[in-house]
């Protein structure tokens, strides 16, 4: 061998040397423990709200049944409690049906790593209310730009008014999520709507981008348009939006400003009556082109207003 050539031995460690088989592989499973309920805290700003909703009665019904099927997902925390960070409405229905202890993984994870592990749980859930998955994903991008390696507070700042490198922590996300980067961005925005609103998008009275264009108004404002909602049981279109949006970066808005906007007759306002065009083709003259036919209609129905009132001229 010549002088100063590497050589590498695979040498097992001490653990290796010392443990069984069944030990190492003991060593590789998850680690499951029947913590106590008592003992296990709700995620800091958790983006995912709990109800006690049918889906939460349902998850008791099956909980009563069988047991908690999937464990929760917990991490300790340095006083020796635990923080969950998957399995929120598994440890609520334990909690409602008296139970003492949740089945859950311990994971050695940071708080960041936490985040992303907690959204990253939840992202396959089937419903999730719009406003919710806003915070989720402003949670997870932030926690992304904080692991080590990411960029600090002086670099680029995005639309959100986030702190992210260029493009790639929405790309990957986007990735991840099949979102594009502009979805991503006004679910994001919704997180800057006061409660009231974000109530009304995810009941799905305010669309999004309506709401999207709300959420640049100052806390003010937004109160404002839910007075007005409140009076008038009128949501805001996306042309109104556009234009309390303006009129709040002009400096000119106000609660007459928001009345005199959201007043504003929409499309969508406006009573539309449908014919079919088979229904009344019998009675339109051969010869009449398309373009003529709403005249015929228009006048026939004036001819026909004009007999109901010689009728009443007569009974009177």
């Amino acid at each position: 061998m010549a002088k100063g050539s590497a050589f590498k031995m695979n040498l097992p460690s001490v653990d290796d040397l010392f443990s069984t088989e069944e030990e190492r592989q003991e060593a590789k499973l998850k680690k499951l423990y029947d913590i106590p309920l008592s003992e296990i805290d709700d995620f800091p700003d958790h983006p995912y709200r709990v109800l006690d909703d049918e889906d939460m009665q349902a998850l008791m019904d099956s909980i009563s049944e069988r047991g908690v099927i999937t464990p929760a997902m917990v991490r300790q925390k340095e006083n020796g409690r635990y923080e969950i960070i998957s399995g929120h409405r598994r440890k609520r229905a334990c909690e409602k049906l008296g139970l003492e202890t949740l089945r859950c993984e311990v994971v050695d994870v940071t708080r960041d790593e936490a985040i992303i592990l907690m959204v990253d749980s939840n992202s396959q859930r089937s419903e999730i209310a719009p406003c919710d998955k806003g915070r989720a994903y402003k949670m997870k991008l932030e926690a992304i730009k904080r692991l080590p390696g990411r960029p600090s507070k002086e670099e680029n700042e995005s639309p959100v008014g986030m702190n992210l490198r260029g493009t790639q922590s929405l790309d990957n996300l986007g990735e991840e999520t099949g979102e594009s980067r502009t979805q991503i961005h006004r679910y994001i925005r919704l997180t800057y709507l006061i409660q009231e609103l974000q109530d009304f998008v995810d009941e799905g009275k305010i669309k999004m981008r309506p709401a999207v264009e709300l959420s640049y108004l100052d806390e003010e404002s937004q109160r404002d348009v839910v007075d007005r909602i409140d009076e008038t049981e009128a949501f805001p279109s996306h042309a109104q939006a556009i234009r309390l949006h303006k009129a709040y970066e002009e400096g000119d808005i106000n609660y007459e400003k928001v009345m005199k906007i959201m007043a504003e007759e929409k499309p969508n306002q406006k009573v539309k009556i449908k014919i079919s065009f088979d229904r009344i083709l019998p009675y339109i003259p051969k010869g009449f082109t398309e373009d003529k036919v709403e005249d015929f209609v228009i006048k026939a129905v004036e001819h026909y207003h004009r007999y109901l009132e010689r009728q009443r001229d007569q009974v009177r």
